[in-house]
Order: C-alpha cells, then sequence, then structure tokens
C-alpha cells in the first residue's frame, strides 16, 4: 500500500455502495485497509501522550468489561481528525437513507462542523473519539455510544493491531447484537484487521419486516482477547 493510497484518501475510494449493502444484510462492513501498519504503531502509541486526551476509563471500575480507554480532546492528531473528516459525508448519505426508511427526521447538515455545533448548542460538548487498549483476557461489554438526544447512527472502529495466533493477539472478535422483532437476538463477530475500517450501526437500523419498514435496536462490544494486545481507533459522529 502506497503512503498516498491510505488515510483520508483511502476513506473515499472504498466502495460505499457495498458498505451500504453489507449495512442492510449484517448491521456492520469492513473495509478494506485505510492505514499502514506504521500508520497503525504510530496511532496506537499516542494513548501514552495523557495530553492529547481529556480522560480515561478503566473499564473494570465501572462495570463496562475490562480494559482501558481515553477520550481525545477536541484537537486529536490529524489523522485522527481526517479520518472522521472523510467518513462523515459518505456515512451521511447512508444515514439518510436509513432515516427515510423509518420515517424518522434527518437532522445531519452537510459539514460535520455544522452538525458537532450543534451538539454543542444541545450540551453535548465532549469529544468522543476513542483509542481503546486491551490485554490477555479483557473485553467490552455490549453497549451502544449514546450520549445525549442527538446521535449520529453510524461510527467507525479502525483495527491498530494484527489478529492471529503469529501475530499481535488472539480473541478480540467485534461482536454485533441484533435484538429482532419477534424473534431470538442475531449476534455477528467480526475479526477487525489491522489497518481496516469497520462501520457499524449506534443505535438500531431499518429492518424490513411484515408491515415495512421498523428499527431494530443493536449493542456492540468485545469478545475477551486470549493472548497478546489489541488496540483500536473508535470514530463517533456526535459529541458526549
Amino acid at each position: 500500500m502506497r503512503i498516498e493510497d491510505t488515510g483520508a484518501a483511502a476513506v473515499h475510494r472504498v466502495d460505499w455502495a457495498a458498505i451500504g449493502g453489507e449495512l442492510d444484510a449484517y448491521g456492520c462492513a469492513l473495509t478494506p485497509p485505510l492505514l499502514t501498519p506504521g500508520q497503525c504503531a504510530e496511532l496506537a502509541a499516542l494513548y501514552d501522550r495523557e495530553e492529547l486526551f481529556r480522560t480515561e476509563v478503566d473499564m473494570a471500575r465501572h462495570r463496562f468489561g475490562s480494559g482501558r480507554y481515553r477520550y481525545f480532546t477536541h484537537e486529536p492528531p490529524e489523522l485522527v481528525a481526517a479520518l472522521r473528516a472523510a467518513f462523515y459525508p459518505h456515512l451521511l448519505g447512508i444515514a439518510r437513507e436509513w432515516a427515510e426508511r423509518l420515517g424518522r427526521p434527518a437532522p445531519w447538515p452537510d459539514e460535520l462542523a455544522e452538525w458537532l455545533a450543534a451538539c454543542h448548542a444541545a450540551g453535548q460538548s465532549k469529544s468522543a473519539q476513542i483509542l481503546l487498549r486491551y490485554g490477555p483476557g479483557d473485553w467490552n461489554a455490549l453497549h451502544r455510544d449514546v450520549f445525549g438526544e442527538l446521535v449520529f447512527p453510524l461510527q467507525v472502529v479502525i483495527g491498530l493491531d494484527r489478529p492471529g495466533a503469529e501475530h499481535d493477539y488472539t480473541g478480540g472478535e467485534f461482536l454485533l447484537v441484533e435484538q429482532r422483532p419477534r424473534a431470538q437476538s442475531r449476534g455477528v463477530a467480526t475479526v477487525l484487521e489491522q489497518g481496516c475500517g469497520l462501520v457499524f450501526s449506534t443505535r438500531d437500523r431499518p429492518v424490513r419486516g411484515s408491515r415495512g419498514w421498523m428499527a431494530g435496536p443493536v449493542r456492540h462490544g468485545v469478545s475477551p482477547v486470549r493472548s497478546g494486545r489489541r488496540r483500536s481507533l473508535g470514530l463517533v459522529f456526535h459529541d458526549a
């Protein structure tokens, strides 16, 4: 992968029609590699630079699972900001289509900055971009990243380490569990490859039923890491 083909440029070259189809089928969709191994290592190493973050969360302390994550300030590294800005216009089209199917308002403007300003005006003024770090035995409970009334319906996680017994970690699959109408829940497990992004539903997604479209609630988490270290970058498109 050439360096000029990575980051924001790579996001724009993703087959977004295919991503939309995967989201309709499963509630999540994996992109091709967006970052080089070197870029992934640089992002993972940022975790130890405390000045870049507003707070750290110990998941075990709050009974969220086990492991730690840190929220960036509103001045994240350039690559993080560029990735978030590049994803937004592509996710926006999917978000608006979902809102139309569900008969909901679509309050998201064309510009990410305008949407974030609306979040801040509504009292959601804390950055929600995160770096996550898991070690052996760590996991993340099923949850939703909903911090207030204003919610963007899609978010992204990017893997920073290589999964597999001969690489950085084993276990640690991304989990998405969907509550199906009048049926048992369905789970989807995804191995998050290094440098790839996983686009997934934040709170719910449109599911076609016998009476038309309805909202299918979803939650996400991470299965226990069996060995090694798993790190990832989370991009959320509403503030907390």
